[in-house]
């Protein structure tokens, strides 16, 4: 009786702890090379008076070189305002080990598009490519991250992460401290 108890525990437990497979949004190999890219992740959404922002975060791997990618919406009846990135722009993720992972921006500026939609709001919507250093990379994996600091061309935002909210833009429940400990693996 105590063979079946144990061996149910132990069944139970490996899919307990058993990781989620990757979704992969493009995973091409080619003569040229191979390219991966998750699915995009909602990370943070702050709705409040009619303007409504949200960042996506989506991993990459292009021929070995891991990279973030940052996806920025605002959205709003009002102006909205142009925040660029350019050679010197970084993210700082501080962990919730005390330890501090920067990323570096590729050298490409862009301040993003402005597109209005049919119920007149202006949608300004920008991408950032964002390259892991190799200090602290390791940490992404075993530590959850607590605040993302976006530094700007001419600004700083500061973002802090939730241990989960459940989002006004699709219903789902998402989990941003944790997203590099649960994908990281996927580019690897």
């Amino acid at each position: 009786m105590k063979y079946i108890l144990v061996t149910a525990l132990c069944f139970l437990s490996f899919n307990i702890f058993a990781q989620k497979p990757c979704d992969y949004a493009t995973n091409v190999t080619d003569s040229i090379g191979t390219y991966k890219s998750t699915k995009e992740y909602l990370i943070s959404e702050k709705v409040f008076g009619g303007n409504s922002n949200y960042i996506f975060y989506s991993l990459a791997l292009t021929d070995g070189l891991p990279t973030l990618t940052v996806q920025l919406i605002q959205k709003s009846k009002d102006f909205v305002k142009a925040n660029c990135f350019d050679k010197d722009s970084k993210i700082f993720l501080q962990l919730q080990n005390g330890k501090i992972v920067t990323l570096l921006h590729i050298d490409q500026e862009n301040c993003g598009s402005m597109v209005r939609d049919d119920k007149g709001f202006d949608n300004r919507v920008k991408s950032g490519i964002f390259m892991f250093t190799k200090e602290n990379y390791e940490d992404l994996k075993i530590s959850p991250v607590s605040l993302m600091r976006i530094k700007y061309l001419t600004d700083v935002e500061d973002i802090i992460f939730k241990k989960e909210f459940t989002a006004e833009l699709d219903g789902k429940v998402y989990h941003p401290e944790t997203y590099f400990m649960d994908n990281i693996r996927c580019i690897e």
